[in-house]
């Protein structure tokens, strides 16, 4: 039975993603303070995988999650589970809303809910906690009526709590992606896959970003995603990009963009190939493959004629 950490404590947005994957319910789930402390704790043999949010939609990336992937740990993704987010508003039975004089909870929380507290609770003190779930102990646990909480609605049953508000977030679609993330291994291709990497640059100089995109384009392999990240070993401007592509390893089209991303820049740290979540779409890049093993086996047939 495998050994699972996720970010805690029970009954956050973590572990009700972690919980609607099948195959997982069985294993040993273990709730951590922070990402680093599941991220330490898979890459030291303490768990077998760790699973951490690495994305929001209204909020961008999780740079915590990214960071220690690419700067401090040689762990490769399992998969991805995308989650919708549906945030409440709680707080200690009998309570209302026009006595709420403090509002609790995990930053990126209350970022996500700013147009409902600036609209509903304008005068509201907001506070930070660790987690949505440990701002819904605090509201239990406090004696003060005005005091009220900001996450999922789990949270407020796990603490007695009464639901003020639900859907708060400040856009539909809000959405959390996560990663399940082990020392070793990489999954079997499944046809809708996507492969991570972190690329460092050469040299910071003009067209520098232009040519690793070049390897994409010309192989008409999507991009996901594109981000700037600084190497924290370097002053001001240096960084390096952390790319999430359409496709697996295992395909020869995107492995030979990783074998000339490689032999062109600085390095290539490869995060993993695995499943993506989500229905399949049909994709430009299978018409690419095809293309590609046709000029291939062109390429190969005027070879045999040498000599």
């Amino acid at each position: 039975m495998p050994k699972i950490g996720f970010l805690g404590p029970a009954g956050t947005f973590t572990e009700q993603a972690l919980r609607t994957q099948a195959d997982l319910a069985a294993a040993d789930t273990v709730p951590y303070v922070s990402i680093p402390d599941v991220l330490d704790a898979v890459a030291s043999g303490e768990l077998d995988v760790g699973f951490v949010p690495v994305e929001n939609a209204l909020e961008g990336t999780v740079n915590l999650t990214i960071d220690n992937l690419a700067f401090t740990h040689d762990l490769l993704i399992q998969r991805e589970v995308v989650l919708d987010i549906e945030h409440v508003l709680m707080g200690r039975p009998g309570t209302t809303l026009d006595a709420v004089t403090a509002v609790i909870s995990m930053p990126m929380a209350t970022a996500q809910v700013q147009r409902f507290l600036r609209r509903r609770l304008p005068h509201a003190e907001v506070r930070a906690a660790n987690s949505t779930v440990e701002a819904a102990r605090l509201v239990a646990a406090s004696d003060d009526a005005g005091l009220v909480a900001v996450g999922p609605a789990l949270a407020a049953t796990l603490h007695g709590l009464t639901v003020l508000t639900d859907d708060l977030s400040d856009a539909e679609g809000n959405q959390t992606r996560f990663l399940l993330v082990a020392r070793d291994g990489i999954p079997a291709p499944t046809g809708h896959d996507k492969t991570s990497v972190v690329v460092y640059q050469r040299a910071d100089e003009p067209g520098s970003l232009l040519s690793i995109l070049q390897e994409f384009a010309a192989r008409r392999i999507n991009l996901s995603k594109i981000e700037s990240r600084p190497t924290k070993r370097g002053g001001l401007g240096d960084y390096c990009f952390v790319l999430d592509v359409d496709g697996h390893l295992a395909g020869e089209l995107l492995a030979d963009a990783l074998r000339d991303l490689h032999a062109k820049q600085g390095g290539v740290k490869f995060l993993g190939s695995y499943p993506a979540a989500g229905a399949h779409a049909a994709s430009a890049r299978e018409h690419a493959d095809t293309r590609w093993r046709e000029a291939d086996d062109w390429l190969q047939a005027l070879r045999g004629r040498i000599g």
